[in-house]
């Protein structure tokens, strides 16, 4: 039993956008990742998906965003959560590496979602996207001639140039450095707070899902099931100032312990 302060989050009146139900994802080579993952995604929220490498979070979500198949259990979405674009998901995706084109400009690397919709990639809705990460005046440049940071706010502008309600996003500044990282982390809480999207933010960072996130979700080890949840109930925005407070060190703590039984209620597996 867990104690009081690591309780699962009460269930909110919101439908979930998409709900996860006894979700199994066994791989060719026999490497079962997720066994009876159970998991709701609500409007509106950032969610942080946390748990030790090889858990099977970025698994999870490509099962959301339709890039795999679950071996068992269902995926349901919402109307909230759906759109007339091929697959019927409403969805941007950042990878962990941005996997830019090399060979194209900063411009047409974002337009890429928009011409696999068969939309128009107007230069107005391109210009917007790379306005609200900061890079309006590098849309002609191309991915050699940028910062790693930089790379990832391109990648960030390309899955919101479509305007989806859901964002999901599989570690993207894990290979950033600590400065970058920081930056990156408050750019993209103050991106989430003007545009409202609903966001599954995928780490294995505790500091990072506890600045973050209204919500994280704790993963056991590999085959990766749902071990608790945790509400951060710190207000938004979110800055320097809370990084430094008792309260973000608290529910550091929280996190970390949570994370710490789920490790030992599977001490074998994964490894």
């Amino acid at each position: 039993m867990l104690p009081d302060s690591l309780s699962s989050v009460q269930s909110t009146t919101h439908a979930p956008i998409v709900a996860l139900r006894g979700v199994a994802k066994t791989f060719a080579n026999g490497t079962q990742a997720l066994d009876g993952l159970d998991l709701d995604v609500r409007p509106g929220e950032f969610l942080s998906l946390l748990g030790p490498s090889g858990c099977g979070k970025s698994t999870a979500l490509r099962l959301i965003a339709g890039l795999s198949e679950p071996s068992r259990g269902t995926i349901t979405w919402s109307k909230a959560g759906a759109s007339p674009a091929p697959g019927g998901r409403d969805i941007g995706f950042v990878f962990q590496e941005p996997t830019l084109m090399p060979w194209a400009t900063v411009e047409k690397n974002v337009a890429l979602p928009l011409r696999l919709r068969g939309t128009s990639a107007t230069a107005p809705h391109i210009a917007a996207a790379l306005d609200r990460v900061g890079l309006a005046s590098f849309r002609h440049a191309y991915p050699r001639e940028l910062s790693g940071g930089m790379k990832m706010r391109v990648s960030i502008a390309r899955g919101l140039v479509t305007d989806p309600k859901l964002l999901l996003m599989d570690e993207p500044f894990a290979a950033l450095d600590e400065i970058t990282r920081f930056k990156l982390n408050n750019d993209l809480l103050e991106l989430w707070l003007a545009l409202r999207k609903t966001v599954v933010f995928v780490t294995h960072s505790v500091f990072e899902s506890v600045y973050l996130s209204r919500r994280i979700v704790v993963m056991t080890p590999r085959p990766g099931r749902v071990f608790t949840e945790v509400a951060i109930d710190a207000p938004y925005p979110r800055t320097e100032s809370f990084r430094t407070s008792a309260e973000y060190a608290g529910y550091c703590r929280i996190v970390l312990e949570a994370l710490t039984k789920a490790m030992a209620a599977n001490p074998e597996a994964g490894r």
